[in-house]
């Protein structure tokens, strides 16, 4: 299930020797782009508590936004599956888009044609210069791992996501699933 390599599609699931990192901490990360010139990625498990149409006054939904990372919060950022309905979007992998005429997006929402579960919005993203996240995976600051929910990935609960994953890699990982979030709490 480890993956050693990352690249665009995968997870970045945060090792728990991250713990009191704040942009970082418990979180699992889609990679959008991974090459020579660095890595793009956007934190799946922290809800903001904002909703899109606080953020953008034409939309007439409340869709959850998500801190993608520490890069450019002031930008929104945006994944989906709907690349037939949403122009110029960059496949990333598996049924997964990021970007794309976001007016068109704009409408479709507003027309109930995309729907909460086909798209998800991120303040920032999370970058990385070239080969930093290569020098952070050696120092086992991530785990890489295949995305085995492809494009319904945009459907999954924030909650409890680094949790999962903790208890899905098993062995040394098992015991930091019920971990506090804060261990000097404990």
């Amino acid at each position: 299930m480890i993956d050693i390599k990352p690249n665009k599609g995968k997870l970045l699931i945060a090792e728990p020797a991250l713990t009191g990192d704040v942009s970082f901490n418990r979180s699992v990360v889609l990679l959008a782009e991974h090459n020579q010139e660095g890595s793009v990625g956007f934190i799946l498990n922290k809800p903001l508590d904002y909703f899109i149409n606080d953020l953008v006054k034409e939309i007439k939904f409340p869709f959850q936004v998500y801190n993608g990372g520490p890069v450019e919060q002031d930008n929104l950022y945006f994944i989906h599956k709907v690349p037939h309905l949403i122009t110029n979007s960059i496949e990333i992998s598996d049924g997964i888009f990021w970007g794309g005429d976001f007016d068109i997006a704009v409408e479709l929402i507003n027309k109930k044609l995309i729907t909460e579960n086909e798209i998800r919005f991120f303040l920032g993203y999370s970058g990385w210069s070239s080969l930093q996240l290569d020098q952070e995976l050696t120092s086992k600051s991530w785990i890489v791992i295949k995305n085995k929910y492809q494009s319904a990935i945009i459907q999954k609960s924030a909650g409890a996501f680094w949790k999962e994953k903790m208890v899905e890699l098993g062995g040394k990982y098992l015991i930091w699933s019920n971990a506090p979030e804060n261990p000097s709490l404990n």
